[in-house]
Parts: C-alpha cells; structure tokens; sequence
C-alpha cells in the first residue's frame, strides 16, 4: 500500500473518498521514491497538479509549459505505476498547500495595516471601503492560477486518474455511490454572513424573500461585540426551517493573528456554539488557517474559497466538491460573493453567477452562496438578489438540482463517506446510513474523456 505523508493515508484515499466505488478498484504504486521539493506539473493535456514527483520535473510556478507526469505512469498486471503520490497532489491544493509565503506577504495587508483598517472599518463609508478594496486587490485578474471564475483542478485529477485506472484494469466502466442524493444532478446552498446590527434586523425580510422562492438557507451569526443576538431572533430563524452557524469571533480580522490568540477565541467560538446549537462556522473576510482547525468543535466549515482572487488572502481549494479536513467537513465558497459582485466589480447583474453555476453543475459540483443581508438592504442590490433566487428556483425544478442548507450537506456527504458499494448478483447495491436515499452510476470510459451514466441521465463531467 502506497502511504501518504499527510496523516499517513494511502495513495487512493483521496480518490477512494470522492467516488466511493467498490473496494479494491484503485490498484496504485509509485514508481519510486519521490524528490524533496514540490513544484508545478501536469496532469494529462490541460490538467495541473502540484506536488514531489519522481522524476522532479516540477516547476516553480504554474505555466503551458509542464511536464505530463502521466506520460512516466506505467501500467504493471492491472496495477498503475505513478510518478507523484494522488492523495498528496489533491491535500496540496485542497488545503492551499500551493500558496507560498511571497503569495501570502502580497495578497494580504501588513499586521499593522490590517490592524488599522479594521479598527476604523466599521465606520467608513462603503465608497472609502471599496476603493482601499480595489487598491489591496489590483492585479487579481491578471493571475493565471487557480483559474477564473471556478478551478475544477481537483476535480479533474481525480476524474483523469480514475480514467487511467479503467484502461489499466481493461474495463469499460466502473460503479460508484453517486455524489448528490436521489440522483440529483448537483447541489445549490445559500447562505448569509450578518455583519451588522442593520443585517441582522434585515433577516427576517430576508427570509421571507427567501421563502417566497423556496429557498432555505443559513445564518452566519457573529459571538462578540457586533450585536446582541437574542434567544428569540434565533429561534424564529430555526423554526421557520432555517439554520443558524457561528461566524468568526467579533469579525476584528485577527482571529488567526498568532497560535495563542486563536486558541483562546476558538475557545469561546465553540462555546457560543454549544450554547446556540450551531454546527457550522465561517471566518471573518474568509482568513483561514487549515492546520490549525483542530481547535474547533465544528461539524462543518464554510471557509475556504473555490478561487480567492477577489478575498484578501489568495489561494483556494480548486474544487467544486465538499472535502473532510481531519473530522471537519469542508463546504468550499463556490461563487463570488454579493460584495464584492457589487462593489469590487461594480456589476448589479448576475451573469457572473449564473456563468459560475453553470461551470460547476458541468462538473455536478456545489454552487455554494454567500449573501450578505448587510449588503442587499437598498432596492439595486435586493433587485440583483431576487433575481438570483428566481434563476435557482428554475435550476431546481427544471435541471434537477438540489437546493440545500449547509447542514444538510453535511450530513448527506458524511453518510455516502460510510456507505459501500457491495456485490449483488449481478449487480451492486448500496449499504450503509442513509443507503435510500443514494443512487448507483457508472463512471464510462468515452475515448479520452469520462462520462457519468444514472439510470435517468448520461453527460460528460
């Protein structure tokens, strides 16, 4: 069994997870010992990978010009030979193992600037707010990786290597738990980050919104200082159907300052969220620290970018698919969120959403939501909203897609990760905690590409 250097899982850990076929179907090696350093590759002709390859033919940064490591791969007795360890490749990009220190030192605001900002942030008006925004991020359209306006890389290493591993083992398709409940084609999640006392007094406008299109979604309520949250706001958004999550600690921008300062915060984060029976959390402004997010309780994290571009921290996790971190489900922020839509681009329409929906349904990802109730309070705004709410409520009815809170994808993707493909007859069942509500498909080989099969529908990832 090929051992990965990240908490000692096998090579096809990754793969395994994802896919859920019948044990046993990945049969991987390494080639030999990998090099010491990591760097940029290829994966097939248009996929990248990042990690210590055999041969060390890796690049420093990502570029057309990389090495295909799958032209080294070697097929021995149904078994690939790899060059690069699969699960260390995908933990690489999933936990933004790829960003490196100069990236950090420039995406994000000196300690003290950040410090400043924040400390005058709640009282500058949105126009001061916007153009120190525009002047931290410029440049962000000129970077070439992840790719804008959603990164499927991880997606796509996975689906290229279970094709590698189809045409070694001589067979033309492969069974596997399919990713979304019931068959549905992807999955839809909103949810609302409450900033202010004025977005918090707005949520019960917004749910009515919401409701009026059939769209639940969560709240994002922040512990400390911002405002007082009563037992009753939380419990009105709870009984209309609607769920409630932690967001930060008091939204200072520092809850990842230095070890000890977020030791103690966490603390009290997992505090407030016992007392309020919240299983979900975001961070402020989407700073994050993954190694140290054993400290939190959480079941769920909301965290981490598809692409950062447009956050203050760069990086993102290149994947449209939900992805456990330790005990920690990570639900990856899969679209542009409402302030920086209106005020870092300046756009009141929701062609970009809708071009980033309609990316990741291609790939039968989450198209995960964040919208402020801060920020959609004026008539513009909540025009552009409202719109978006119409053109979901169409994707669920018509294509199939199923619209969810944060907490149910938890659980739905926790149950498939203990669900198993099992013989039966001639053919495969699922078991395993929630079992019924799971559907079979086929990943099928189709020339150089993969192609998903369900009893009611045939598309190409």
């Amino acid at each position: 069994m090929l051992v990965s250097p990240f908490g000692g899982l096998p090579a096809d850990a990754a793969l395994v997870s994802h896919f859920r076929t019948a044990d046993g179907f990945f049969n991987l090696g390494l080639l030999q010992n990998l090099s010491a350093n990591p760097g940029y590759f290829r994966i097939g002709p248009d996929t990248t990978g990042y990690g210590r390859t055999c041969a060390g033919l890796a690049a420093e940064s990502p570029g057309s010009d990389l090495h295909d490591a799958l032209e080294d791969a070697q097929v021995d007795n149904s078994k690939c030979l790899l060059p690069f360890n699969p699960t260390e490749v995908v933990d690489n990009f999933r936990c933004e193992r790829y960003v490196t220190c100069d990236q950090l030192k420039s995406g994000i605001m000196g300690r003290r600037a950040r410090g400043a900002y924040y400390s005058i942030r709640p009282f500058l008006p949105i126009g001061m707010r916007k153009y120190l925004q525009r002047l931290s991020l410029r440049g962000w359209n000129r970077k070439k990786f992840p790719s804008w306006p959603v990164d499927r890389t991880v997606d796509r290493i996975m689906e290229r290597l279970l094709w590698l591993m189809l045409k070694a083992r001589g067979q033309q398709k492969v069974p596997l738990i399919w990713f979304w409940p019931k068959g549905k084609r992807g999955c839809v999640a909103m949810t609302h980050d409450v900033e202010t006392r004025a977005g918090l007094e707005f949520c019960s406008s917004l749910m009515d919104l919401n409701d009026s299109y059939g769209i639940k979604s969560s709240f994002q309520i922040i512990p400390a200082k911002r405002y007082e949250v009563s037992p009753e706001v939380l419990k009105e958004i709870r009984c209309r159907g609607f769920e409630v999550n932690v967001h930060d600690w008091n939204h200072d921008g520092f809850l990842f300052k230095d070890r000890d300062t977020f030791l103690t915060r966490a603390a009290k984060i997992n505090q407030f969220a016992a007392e309020c029976g919240a299983e979900g959390f975001r961070s402020a402004v989407l700073w994050r620290n993954i190694d140290w997010y054993e400290a939190f309780k959480f079941s769920y994290d909301m965290s981490v970018p598809n692409v950062a571009h447009l956050d203050p921290q760069p990086g993102g996790c290149c994947t449209t698919m939900p992805y456990f971190i330790g005990r920690i489900l990570e639900i990856p922020l899969t679209t542009t969120q409402d302030y920086s839509l209106f005020h870092i681009l300046g756009d009141y329409s929701i062609d970009l959403w809708k071009r980033q929906v309609g990316l990741i349904l291609e790939g039968n990802g989450l198209a995960s939501f964040n919208v402020h109730p801060d920020y959609i309070r004026d008539s513009r705004a909540q025009g552009t909203y409202t719109e978006l709410l119409a053109y979901l409520s169409r994707l669920s009815s018509e294509q199939d897609v199923w619209m969810a809170r944060p907490q149910q994808v938890n659980r739905w993707w926790r149950d498939r990760d203990q669900m198993r493909l099992v013989p039966d007859g001639c053919g495969w069942r699922i078991e395993g905690p929630g079992s019924e509500r799971a559907c079979i498909a086929y990943a099928v080989l189709d020339g150089d590409r993969l192609r998903y099969s369900l009893p009611d529908f045939d598309f190409h990832p």
